[in-house]
């Protein structure tokens, strides 16, 4: 019982939301920039973006301090939508960053559209010394020491066990 009043709630609050957000955007000008999603929000150094603009039929231009000027272009299919792909600079510092829109003269800014992060250093496994320590060659050496100590020891056994 508890399940069904919940749902209901949640139908009749997304029935509402659903009816009041065409109604808010009827008398707007039509050639206006209104929403600006970047995915991924969270992106490496040297990565791809996609920036998709609301409220903008004939496309335009997108910038931002972690990339350069992008052009944007109409999406078929969707009513007033652009979309652009930036790479991201290699020398980008690590934080958040805005993306400002122009689309048919007009001008919007999204603050703090995307984050930064920094480059992975993937297949060094948490090391950041370069090269083998004095204790990597140590324990290399008593391995190998090892290894041709046994290898002889057992081939003189076999050698001997010839002979009888």
């Amino acid at each position: 019982m508890r399940n069904t009043r919940a749902l209901a709630a949640a139908g009749a609050a997304v029935a509402v939301l659903g009816l009041a957000a065409p109604t808010a955007t009827a008398g707007g000008d039509h050639n206006q920039p209104s929403n600006i999603v970047a995915l991924p929000s969270v992106i490496a150094r040297g990565g791809q973006m996609t920036v998709t603009v609301d409220g903008c039929p004939q496309g335009g231009t997108m910038t931002s301090d972690a990339f350069r000027t992008t052009h944007l272009t109409p999406v078929r299919g969707a009513n007033e939508t652009s979309r652009g792909t930036a790479t991201i600079k290699e020398d980008a510092r690590p934080g958040s960053y805005d993306i400002t829109v122009n689309c048919s003269g007009r001008r919007l800014t999204r603050p703090a559209a995307f984050t930064v992060i920094g480059g992975v250093r993937g297949g060094i496994g948490g090391s950041s010394s370069s090269g083998a320590t004095p204790t990597d060659i140590a324990i290399g050496g008593g391995l190998v020491a090892a290894a041709v100590a046994g290898g002889g020891l057992f081939w003189m056994r076999r050698r001997s066990e010839r002979r009888i």
